[in-house]
């Protein structure tokens, strides 16, 4: 395997987690989101 090869597969494992990150947060922020929205609702 080359370098180039190697970089690329490196690349790719860092988007994905990147996007891994991302979904996390973002569910995260909907959790946050929800919970307050139901707080502030029901009473």
């Amino acid at each position: 395997m080359s370098a180039v090869e190697r970089s690329e597969e490196a690349k790719k494992r860092q988007r994905a987690r990147n996007w891994a990150v991302l979904a996390a947060l973002l569910g995260f922020v909907v959790i946050v989101y929800i919970v307050s929205i139901l707080r502030m609702g029901g009473h």
